[in-house]
Formats: C-alpha cells, structure tokens, sequence
C-alpha cells in the first residue's frame, strides 16, 4: 500500500479512537451547563464573611453534592489531541527526513516523494489548504451560539482570541513551504476531519443519536444587543414608553452594555420620575459601577414610592424586598452601616412571602443583615435571622455556624 494512504488511514483510526473522548466531554460539559445555576458563586457575595479560599470550598463541595462534574472537562479532548497531534507531526517529519523506505515514492499526483517539500507550480497546495481548513475550523468553533451570545469581558476575550486565530492562518501557510510533504498529508487529513466532525456534530440527527440534542431544541433565539440596537433604530426611543425603555434596558444590561442601557433608564425615568422597576434597575446598575451614592439616591426613591402605595401587590412587595436589599448594600459599601442596617431591618417587617421567588429575595435579605449585624458585634440579633435563613434553606448553615 502507498505511504500517504498509510499515513491517511492511520490518521482516520486515530480520530475514531478519540472521538468517543469527545462525546463524553460535551456530555460532561452539557451537565455543566445545566448545574451551573445551581451552584453558589466561585468568589464570596458582597457581606457574606466568607474569605475566598472558604467560598472556592464551599462551591467544591456544593458542586460534588449535586454530582456537577469537574471543570477540568473542558480540557479533557485537548489534552489528549494536542499530544497526539504533536506526535504523529513529528514521528512522520522523521520518517520523511530518514528517508523511511517507500516516502520517496509513496505520494501521488503532485506530491509523488513525501520527503520532499513543497516546491513547483503546485507547491502551494498543501499550505494553501493547510491555512484555509485552519480558517475553516476557527469558524465553525466560533460559530456557535453559546460563544457568539457571550458578552461583557469574556465575549472580547473571545473576539480578540478569534482574531488571533483568524491572523494564524498566514504564519501557517508559510509554514507549510517548511515541513515535508508526508507531515502535510497527515495535516490536512486531520484538518479536513477535524471540520467533519464539527460539521457532523452540528446536526440534529446526529446529535440525537448520540443523546447530545437538548430536550427543548430548537430554542428560540435569544435578543442580542446588536438585536436592541437594531430595533432601536427603527423606532425613537423619545417615542417609547417608560416600560418599554426599561424592557429595552434590562436586555442591555443582561447583554453587559450597559453604556447603553443607561441612557434609557434615564430617559424612562424623565417620562416617569416614579417609575419604581426603572428606579431599582437604575440603582443595581449604578451599584455595579461604584457609583453608590447614585444608587442610593434611586434605590430610596424607589423605597418611597413602594411604602406610599395604599394597597401593595404581591410584586410591590418584591420589588420592596429588592430595593431595601441594594440600599443596604450601597449605604453599608459607603460606610454608612447605620442606615445600610435600618433598610435591610425593613426587610423583617414585611410578611414572608409566599411567591418562591419572592421568598427566595426575602431570605437573602435576612441573610444580608444578619452579615452586616455580625459586623457591628451584634451576633444574637444575627443568630435569631440566620436561624430563619435556615430553616428556609439548610445549606446556609455555615453562616450561623460561623456566629454561634
């Protein structure tokens, strides 16, 4: 048998030995991603009193119980592929430069002795396809919707990275001109079936088959910014209503633009000074740029607001939650602990609510100040909370060990 159809099936053999690899870490990372939510944050919440190496334990041991596999998945296939790469280039560049019997005549067409380096008109075709199945590959892995929706810091991260990426495909082609013709036909093959399987993978047939489709596929797309943006410019935002400028907002802000969304918020909050969701977004959005005394300004005009309403609704009494929540945190961040403490104490004196998702923001106030009454040398105060934040939910029982 010809050399380069050695060096071929070999390749092939060695990506199906693999490629199971590779199942099973989308499988890993698929139950990742449905864990994720569930986890606590990697580094201690705001008043919490937890250090960092306390906190990286606690999301450990959280992340065992509820049987989230190790985030060393994602790295699990390239560090496997990569070697494997490494060694196939290198073990067959020697064979060619050893002169292996059967290389100087084992090619075929253009490329009849693989010890050979690219030369001649048709030289270019081996790094041309090297750096075209490059660009290839870059795009289909960027191509995903999980890596094109990414925003904030890790989405330009990720822009910049691709670029990168995108600019190796000349340093490759040239670096074709320098590897012999037997370590090109492995190149290529493994390029043209990395793309394969990309390609294959993308596919709902296949990803049935293989129990890697999600149960609630197809998803509708979610709206990007670029999205906002656009539908902004169909329409003045003058000529939007305050709810709708907030919509508007509240999907910036999700999409970590929140440049952008400011500017509506307060062009919302020009409509209607009163509008109380629009003054609690406005003020967890200033809290998240360091502007404190701005949030706290918006936060207790949203507190006003809510406490003058005659009769509340089970949503005003969330909306209260929240905001007493942030201007507790934003007084207590200015060293204001005083008046951090009196909003986060209305919080007691509302009814537990019976909405989960209220109940759940109910708590975390609790929890909140009895952190900041464990600050002032008020522990029993403390204690009487945190032994309502655990009854509520037994995980948090580390707090109140930490008190007693």
């Amino acid at each position: 048998m010809v050399r380069w159809i050695i060096i071929a099936s070999s390749t092939l053999a060695m990506r199906l030995t693999l490629f199971p690899l590779h199942v099973l870490q989308m499988h890993k990372i698929k139950k990742i991603s449905r864990s994720f939510s569930k986890l606590p944050p990697l580094f201690p919440p705001p008043l919490s009193g937890r250090s960092y190496i306390e906190q990286i334990s606690l999301f450990r041991n959280e992340r065992r119980a509820i049987g989230c596999p190790s985030y060393l998945w994602f790295l699990a296939f390239l560090s496997v592929q990569i070697p494997c790469f490494l060694l196939w280039m290198t073990s067959i560049r020697r064979m060619c430069l050893d002169n292996h019997p059967g290389f100087d005549c084992g090619g075929a067409l253009w490329f009849q002795n693989l010890t050979e380096l690219p030369h001649g008109v048709l030289g270019p075709i081996f790094p041309f396809l090297i750096a075209g199945l490059h660009g290839v590959n870059v795009h289909f892995s960027f191509d995903r919707s999980s890596v094109r929706n990414t925003s904030g810091l890790l989405g330009l991260l990720s822009e910049y990275y691709r670029k990168y990426l995108n600019f190796m495909m000349l340093p490759l082609f040239f670096i074709g001109y320098c590897i012999p013709q037997g370590s090109l036909v492995y190149w290529v093959t493994n390029s043209s079936l990395t793309a394969i399987q990309q390609v294959s993978l993308k596919l709902p047939v296949v990803r049935a088959k293989l129990g890697l489709l999600d149960k609630d596929f197809p998803k509708a797309p979610a709206l990007s910014a670029e999205m906002v943006a656009h539908e902004l410019c169909k329409v003045s935002p003058e000529n939007l209503s305050p709810h709708e400028l907030l919509v508007l907002s509240v999907k910036l802000l999700s999409s970590g633009h929140r440049a952008r969304a400011i500017p509506l918020l307060q062009m919302a909050l020009e409509k209607d000074s009163g509008h109380v969701k629009a003054l609690i977004v406005m003020g967890q959005a200033r809290l998240q740029e360091g502007l404190h005394a701005e949030a706290t300004d918006h936060l207790e005009r949203a507190i006003s607001n809510l406490i003058l309403t005659g009769h509340p609704t089970a949503e005003d009494v969330d909306h209260l939650i929240l905001a007493s929540q942030w201007a507790g945190v934003a007084c207590i961040r200015q060293g204001k602990n005083a008046e951090g403490i009196m909003h986060l104490e209305r919080i007691t004196s509302l009814e537990e609510p019976e909405d989960p998702k209220s109940k759940a923001h109910y708590f975390d106030g609790l929890l909140l100040l009895a952190s900041a009454l464990s600050k002032e040398d008020r522990n029993a105060e403390a204690v009487k909370y945190l032994r309502l934040v655990v009854a509520y939910d037994p995980s948090r029982k580390e707090f109140l060990d930490q008190c007693l």
